[in-house]
């Protein structure tokens, strides 16, 4: 038996001990969400180059080891930077400001990864930014130094092409990966770029200045040739000086004519490209205005509803509360009225017993004295006499009779009158003693009156008192009796 004891208990604790391990492996077992990378440093293996710092794992799961393992969490939440780049000098020796806002985060990468377990684990957002916005400084300024301020300034893409590719290789040495690039309006305190563009903007008005005027120009001379040929015509033919006039004239007309047409088309033609351009301005005004408007009632949609839903929320909860607030009071005073009649109950119930306690305990007392149930029965009768007798006096006792009048034939039967006759029947109505003493199984002392069966002498003399017919009564009036007997 007692080895069975000692296997059980083996057993228990063999069970134990593995249910405990198995927890505790479950708890070691740490799963990495999409937006963090999990880096478990400790122990955690080797590679070519020697023992490994730490293991970097994006998603998925894995087992730390208690004791020899550890692990944290880098957040990839983008980080935004705002660099406000001054008097950076140019390849031509001027210095500009680039304003601009770089967004990073932590890459993914397998190697970046590990870069940023080595660099970044431990440090705070806010290091972290500033750290990243020290390397964007000088690989801005780097690049701005290798670039022309006309580069800068016309090709943008190949200025953010190359800021992208010098601020990315630097940043991957601590773990970072560039996001994204917004440059705003570069300027510079001498003014160059300005001057830049006036000149582009003088370069174009000297253009049109020049092309009006060589139009200009071409317009005089046809005008000039026209008139030395209607001159020539003129002079070699003056028996046609008229006809060569009129056509003069008219090929003026027509030159002028076909001028004004020209002109005519050309103002049409730019009139309707300036009137096309202004409607696909305004056309594309009305697509974003009527875009904000959509979005700006969806967002009054959607805040009307949070509040009517919010609020019909508080109303419930505060309905359901008042309920449960309203059923606890009720509660509270049906159990207090429950309580309160229970303990008078209670108290009641305890005072009957006591009550019917001590009738028994007296009871006991008298058989006890008597010796015999049958003789304490008889004591308490005895005891009780006083009160029997009472109540047969009171049977006649509260009658009140103000006057009795008795008319008969001046006779008695027996020597009775018969206001003694009528009397007498109102004793005889009441139960006798010795019937009381025969229903309780007792005989009737002597001193009380006759033997068993015979009428009491002190009632036969009571009851043969002559009555006057004419009796009053100083009581409370409540009636007359008469009572009449037959001649």
């Amino acid at each position: 038996m007692l080895e069975n004891s000692q296997g059980l208990i083996f057993i228990s604790l063999a069970v134990l001990f593995f249910f405990t391990l198995i927890v505790a492996l479950l708890s070691r077992y740490k799963k990495c969400p999409s937006d963090k990378i999990l880096v478990k440093y400790g122990l955690v293996g080797s590679n070519d180059q020697g023992i490994k710092s730490a293991k970097c794992i994006h998603g998925g799961a894995t087992l730390v080891w208690p004791v020899i393992q550890a692990y944290e969490y880098l957040d990839l939440t983008p980080i935004s930077i705002e660099v406000n780049l001054q008097n950076a000098l140019s390849k031509q020796n001027i210095r500009i400001d680039v304003p601009s806002r770089f967004t990073v985060g932590i890459s993914t990468e397998p190697e970046v990864m590990q870069n940023a377990a080595e660099r970044l684990l431990g440090l705070k957002l806010a290091e972290i930014q500033e750290l990243a916005k020290d390397i964007i400084f000088g690989q801005l300024r780097l690049v701005v130094a290798t670039m022309d301020i006309e580069e800068i300034n016309t090709d943008r893409d190949k200025f953010l092409e190359e800021v992208s590719r010098n601020v990315e290789s630097e940043l991957k040495k601590i773990g970072l990966r560039l996001i994204n690039v917004n440059i705003t309006d570069i300027s510079d305190e001498s003014g160059y770029i300005d001057a830049l563009g006036k000149e582009a903007a003088s370069k174009a008005v000297n253009d049109a200045k020049i092309s009006v005027a060589q139009k200009t120009r071409d317009g005089s001379i046809g005008e000039s040739q026209a008139v030395m040929d209607q001159r020539v015509k003129v002079a070699e033919a003056n028996a046609h000086a008229v006809d060569g006039e009129n056509q003069s004239k008219i090929k003026v007309a027509e030159s002028d004519a076909a001028r004004r047409e020209m002109e005519a088309i050309a103002n049409k033609r730019a009139v309707a490209a300036e009137k096309i351009q202004q409607a696909k301005a305004l056309e594309e005004s009305y697509v974003a205005e009527r875009a904000a408007e959509i979005a700006r009632a969806e967002l009054e949609k959607a805040t009307r509803e949070a509040d009517q839903l919010v609020q019909a929320h508080i109303d419930k909860q505060r309905a359901e509360i008042a309920a449960e607030a309203e059923a606890e009071r009720i509660r509270r005073q049906a159990k207090g009225e429950a309580d309160a009649i229970y303990l008078k109950l209670e108290a009641q119930a305890r005072g009957i017993n006591e009550m019917l306690m001590k009738q028994a305990e007296g009871f006991a007392a008298i058989v006890n004295a008597t010796g015999s149930s049958e003789a304490a029965m008889r004591l308490m009768i005895v005891d009780k006499l006083p009160e029997l007798i009472e109540k047969q006096v009171e049977a006649i006792k509260n009658i009140k009779i103000d006057k009795v009048t008795v008319w008969d034939n001046l006779g008695g039967d027996e020597g009775k009158t018969s206001t003694a006759k009528f009397l007498s029947g109102m004793m005889q109505s009441i139960p006798p003693l010795n019937e009381l003493f025969d229903m309780a199984g007792l005989e009737m002392p002597s001193y009380l009156g006759k033997e068993k069966g015979s009428s009491s002498p002190v009632a036969t003399e009571a009851l043969s008192k002559p009555v006057s017919t004419d009796v009053a009564y100083e009581s409370e009036p409540t009636g007359d009796i008469s009572v009449i007997e037959e001649m």
